[in-house]
């Protein structure tokens, strides 16, 4: 393969503008990624499109239909590189050769393309120039996909631990009252994430403690894409009276356990209804590990973990969270006994301990966010 270029300044501008028409299709693509795509001729924007949705045209050709015959001779700026397999659809790398584009700018490489035949590559063989974003513009695009992109790379779904805390780090009083710590605005934007990512989990002390439906209300969810309500419950504890087995009728529901399970509630939950997938481990961070083994499995590339401190101190000792959603509600809860929002052994040292890189913070009514990621996405530049 011929060594690739670099963007110009004018493609990292429109490079900017694919990942702002990626993030149109988030929510809606999974298992495929979120892709933006632009086409410019002689200075000028001739066409733009995003992926929609499964078995829909992937952003590239929506781009060159509406850019029509200017893209003869024109630049196709997208942010992740031209699939050149056929699926459901046809490969993007064909469609870019036929519509008579000569300079292909990426925004980031496609992991898979490695054993599918290399976008890059075809298009290169074919006399197209390829270019390839690096530094902050690869970040950006990597960002666009980001869920696709952990799931190709790890065979995990990307994971987003979301908590609610007060001032002085606790979740509920020492009685156990947990309505509400946050106010409505946050609440509600966690409505919205649930209607965006793949699959929403909890652990079973939460499921057990507060019973919740973990459905996505009062957001738009696009026909089929309700996202799949997940219990990590090692021993296979769920009650089969609980409000989720009881709302199967608007999202499925899948409890994953471990090796220790008694083989007659695993039987009960699947007859209520359930799915069950059964991991080799039964507790810690290996437990966990392997419940994102399952998920990954199952195609599932996002899922927003919503458990409580059990589940959020291992999963931050483990490493296993991608970014973190904090909520900090503007009182001081105190007391003993009042549970803190992440258990577990924590971090011995200072410099040891899950630190977010360039935290992004929200006003949301009354509450403040503070969000951002613990591990970089997956990629290459």
């Amino acid at each position: 393969m011929s060594p690739v270029g670099r963007p110009t300044t004018e493609e990292r501008t429109q490079l900017i503008r694919a990942c702002e028409l990626a993030s149109r299709g988030r929510g809606q693509v999974s298992p495929n990624p979120s892709v933006g795509a632009v086409i410019m001729r002689d200075g000028q924007v001739v066409g733009e499109g995003w992926h929609e949705g499964p078995g829909l045209a992937h952003a590239e050709p929506v781009a060159i239909a509406a850019a029509g015959e200017a893209t003869r001779g024109a630049t196709l700026v997208c942010t992740l590189e031209p699939c050149s397999h056929t699926g459901r659809t046809g490969p993007c790398t064909q469609a870019v050769i036929d519509a008579g584009i000569t300079r292909v700018v990426i925004g980031t490489l496609d992991p898979l393309e490695r054993t599918r035949g290399e976008g890059v590559r075809i298009l290169q063989q074919a006399g197209l120039e390829v270019a390839v974003a690096d530094g902050e513009d690869a970040v950006r695009a990597r960002e666009a996909a980001s869920a696709f992109l952990t799931w190709a790379a790890t065979g995990r779904p990307e994971v987003m631990l979301k908590m609610a805390a007060s001032l002085d780090g606790r979740v509920a009083t020492r009685t156990g009252n947990t309505r509400w710590i946050s106010g409505p605005e946050a609440r509600a934007l966690v409505h919205r994430w649930r209607a965006q990512v793949d699959a929403v989990a909890v652990g079973i002390g939460t499921a057990v403690a507060d019973d919740p439906m973990l459905t996505a209300r009062d957001v738009p969810v696009p026909d089929g894409r309700a996202a799949l309500r997940v219990v990590l419950d090692p021993h296979a504890r769920l009650a089969t009276d609980c409000a989720l087995l009881g709302s199967l009728d608007q999202a499925p529901v899948l409890v994953v356990a471990g090796s220790a399970a008694d083989p007659a509630r695993v039987d009960a939950l699947r007859a209520a209804g359930a799915q069950v997938d059964l991991t080799s481990a039964d507790h810690g961070a290996d437990f966990l590990a392997k419940a994102l083994d399952a998920l990954g499995a199952r195609e599932v590339q996002s899922v927003l973990v919503e458990g409580g401190p059990t589940v959020a101190g291992a999963m931050l000792e483990a490493g296993l969270v991608d970014v973190l959603a904090w909520v900090v509600a503007p009182m001081v809860i105190g007391g003993d006994g009042a549970p803190m929002a992440a258990r577990g052994h924590g971090a011995d040292q200072i410099a040891d301990a899950p630190r977010i890189r360039s935290p992004r913070v929200e006003r949301l009514g009354d509450d403040v966010l503070v969000m951002g990621r613990l591990r970089p996405v997956p990629g290459e530049g």
